[in-house]
């Protein structure tokens, strides 16, 4: 790969997509963990299952994030690992949604929105422009 690579319009445009997909992921994470803080002292919507998952959930983004500053500027490693974690954590919400009883309704929501940015992500990260990029030489 090179540097013109890098900054092939195509390219670019694609990184910019993920970049702005993996923000609204941190950002609906942070707002989350920031309703848990507001309303802590309300057990019956803020469960402990509700601190272990947001609190994973914002980790999760902010390594999201990580890795896309770091494939967009050429590492192969870590266009793999955001490849890897866009379909797991995809896998994850969908568990989220679909176990009934253990995560409040509103979190399940957010959990789809979520779920939406990632598959977005996925569908960027996997699509043509970028595998051809990051493929083995």
């Amino acid at each position: 790969m090179t540097t013109t690579d890098l900054h092939h319009p195509d390219t670019r445009r694609a990184f910019r997509t993920v970049r702005r997909l993996v923000f609204v992921y941190l950002g609906l994470s942070a707002l989350t963990m920031l309703a848990a803080v507001a309303l802590r002292s309300h057990t019956d919507v803020i469960t402990p299952a509700v601190w272990v998952r947001g609190t994973i959930v914002l980790v999760g983004a902010a390594v999201a994030l990580l890795l896309t500053v770091r494939a967009a500027r050429g590492s192969r490693g870590a266009f793999r690992r955001l490849r890897i974690i866009s379909g797991v954590m995809l896998v994850a919400i969908a568990a989220i949604i679909a176990v009934p009883g253990v995560f409040p309704v509103w979190m399940k929501i957010e959990q789809a929105l979520c779920g939406l940015a990632l598959a977005g992500v996925a569908a960027v990260i996997n699509g043509r422009q970028l595998r051809t990029l990051f493929a083995r030489p």
